[in-house]
C-alpha cells in the first residue's frame, strides 16, 4: 500500500460544554477506500470536517499529502481544499437552478487546478461515466434522488481531486438505488486512482470498501 494521504495525531476539538472530540491516531493511505464507521453521534462527521479542514482542531496535528493543515491561514486552507477535496454530501447540495451540466462545471469554475475550456469536455464525460449523459440539461428538480446523487458524484470528481469525503453518500436513497450509486462512486474511484474516506453508520456499507475505522468513542465527556 501507498504512503499515507491522512495522519491525525492528538487531535482534540471541544464540541460543547462537557463534550470534547478526541482522536489520538487515525491515518488513510493513498488511494484507499476507507469508511469511517459508527452509530449516530459518535464523532464520525467531525472527523471527517477535521481531516477536509471544515473545522479546524483545538490541539494536534492534521497531515493531507504532507501538509499540515493546521497551520494554514484560512485563505491558504479554503485554496488547499478546493485544489485536493471533492465533497459528496446526503442532501446532494446541487445548485436547483442550474442544470446537470452547469452543476458540475461551478465545481471547476471554482478552483483554478483546470484551464476553463476543460470544463465542458470534463463535465460531459463525468455525466456520461455516471449514465446521465441523457440528462446533461435537466435541472435537479426534474431528476430523481439517484440521478442527483450520480450528479454530485460527478461533481465531487471534476477537477481530479486527490481525496473525495463523503457523508452519509447512500442516506436519502432507497436500498436499490443505493447499491447502484455505491458502486458507482467505488469504481470511479478506482479508476480516477482517489482515496475516498465515506461516513456511514451502516456495516452493510462499510463492509463495501477496503478498509474500515471504527469512530466508536471518538467523542468524550468532560469535566467541565
Amino acid at each position: 500500500m501507498s504512503e499515507n494521504m491522512v495522519v491525525v495525531e492528538q487531535c482534540r476539538r471541544r464540541l460543547g460544554p462537557g463534550v470534547e472530540f478526541v482522536c489520538d491516531a487515525f491515518s488513510a493511505p493513498a488511494g484507499v477506500q476507507m469508511a469511517l464507521w459508527g452509530p449516530s453521534g459518535c464523532g464520525k462527521s467531525t472527523l471527517l470536517n477535521l481531516i477536509s479542514g471544515l473545522l479546524r482542531p483545538d490541539s494536534g496535528r492534521i497531515e493531507v499529502e504532507g501538509a499540515d493543515i493546521t497551520e494554514l491561514s484560512e485563505g491558504r486552507l479554503d485554496r488547499f481544499r478546493g485544489e485536493r477535496f471533492g465533497f459528496i454530501f446526503q442532501t446532494f447540495n446541487l445548485l436547483m437552478p442550474f442544470s446537470a451540466l452547469h452543476n458540475v462545471m461551478l465545481g471547476m469554475r471554482f478552483s483554478d487546478t483546470r484551464p476553463s475550456a476543460e470544463w465542458r469536455p470534463r463535465a460531459t464525460e463525468l455525466l456520461d461515466r455516471v449514465g446521465l449523459k441523457h440528462r446533461l440539461h435537466s435541472k435537479p428538480a426534474t431528476m430523481s434522488v439517484g440521478e442527483r446523487q450520480r450528479v454530485a458524484i460527478a461533481r465531487a470528481l471534476a477537477n481530479k481531486q486527490r481525496i473525495v469525503v463523503a457523508d452519509e453518500p447512500t442516506g436519502s436513497l432507497d436500498p436499490k438505488t443505493s447499491t447502484v450509486v455505491m458502486d458507482l462512486l467505488l469504481e470511479l474511484c478506482r479508476e480516477e486512482g482517489v482515496t475516498l474516506l465515506l461516513v456511514t453508520h451502516e456495516q452493510s456499507i462499510a463492509a463495501q470498501l477496503e478498509e474500515q475505522f471504527d469512530c466508536s468513542g471518538l467523542i468524550k465527556e468532560t469535566e467541565s
